[in-house]
């Protein structure tokens, strides 16, 4: 089964099958390191770079502000969601979520 997945309006959504599922404007929780010195950055999302899909979890590299620090930057690859039977399910937003390096198997490209 094909999932269509898109970074829409400028990167303020994401796409998921044609249905904006995921926007900006968000608080993640986020372990990422490489983006910023906080043990765990408060990300205010500002706007998605790309997505892409890892075996059935949705990633995106996220641009963004981390408002206990200030720090601003682009995160590494950030599981978003999940894909299951062509259904896309979010993943909480109150979820710590872990920002990796690595590439998605299946990178959508940029706009």
């Amino acid at each position: 089964m094909t999932t269509r997945l898109r970074v829409l309006d400028d990167g303020a959504w994401i796409s998921v099958n044609d249905s904006r599922e995921v926007r900006v404007s968000e608080l993640w929780r986020l372990d990422a390191p490489d983006f910023c010195e906080c043990a765990l950055a408060d990300l205010v999302v500002e706007n998605f770079q790309s997505v892409g899909v890892d075996a059935s979890t949705v990633e995106a590299r996220v641009y963004g502000q981390c408002i206990a620090c200030g720090a601003t930057g682009t995160t590494g690859w950030v599981p978003i969601g999940r894909v299951d039977g062509g259904e896309f399910a979010e993943f909480a937003r109150s979820a710590v979520r872990s920002s990796q390096d690595h590439s998605p198997r299946q990178h959508v490209p940029d706009r």
